[in-house]
C-alpha cells in the first residue's frame, strides 16, 4: 500500500496531474456561470427565466443560444469526454511502476496538452490547432494504456 501514498513519487506525480485536471474541469462550470451573469443570457432551462434576485428582469431571449456562454460549455464537454480516460489510464499506468522520468513526461505532458487545448478553444483558434493539441493528449493516453496492458499481460 506504500505505492498509493504521497511518499511514492509516481503516485505524487499522478495526484498532482489529476488534481490539476479536475480543478481545471471544475472551473469550467464557474466560468460558465460568470459568463451567463455577464450577458444575462445563455440560460438553458425555462425556469431560469423566472424573476429572482439574480434575474430581476427575465425575458425569453435569455434562453437563446449565446456563443460567449456556449463556448465554455463546449470546452467543458470536451473535458468531460476526455478527463475520465486520463484519470483511469494514468492511475493504472503508475501501478506498472514505470520510471519517474517517463511518468512525469507523460502525465505532465498530458496536462500541458489539455491546458493548451483549453487556451486554443477559449481564444477561438482553428480546429486544426485544437485537433493537434487533442491528438497529443490522446496519443499519450494510448501509450499509457498499451503500456499498462502489456505489463498486465506479462504478469
Amino acid at each position: 500500500m506504500d505505492k498509493l501514498s504521497f511518499h511514492d513519487p509516481l503516485f505524487r506525480t499522478y495526484a498532482i496531474a489529476a488534481s490539476i485536471m479536475v480543478l481545471k474541469a471544475l472551473m469550467m462550470s464557474w466560468l460558465t456561470v460568470v459568463r451567463m451573469m455577464q450577458v444575462r443570457g445563455g440560460f438553458r432551462s425555462p425556469e431560469d427565466i423566472k424573476k429572482t434576485i439574480l434575474n430581476p428582469h427575465p425575458n425569453s431571449e435569455q434562453l437563446a443560444p449565446n456563443e460567449y456562454v456556449d463556448r465554455i460549455r463546449r470546452i467543458q464537454l470536451n473535458d468531460l469526454e476526455n478527463l475520465p480516460f486520463f484519470l483511469v489510464a494514468g492511475f493504472l499506468f503508475i501501478l506498472t511502476e514505470p520510471s519517474i522520468a517517463l511518468t512525469q513526461w507523460l502525465l505532465y505532458g498530458y496536462v500541458v496538452s489539455r491546458l493548451l487545448h483549453f487556451a486554443a478553444y477559449f481564444t477561438a483558434r482553428t480546429h486544426d490547432t485544437r485537433a493537434t493539441l487533442w491528438t497529443v493528449g490522446s496519443l499519450i493516453l494510448i501509450f499509457m494504456t498499451c503500456w499498462t496492458l502489456i505489463v498486465a499481460l506479462r504478469q
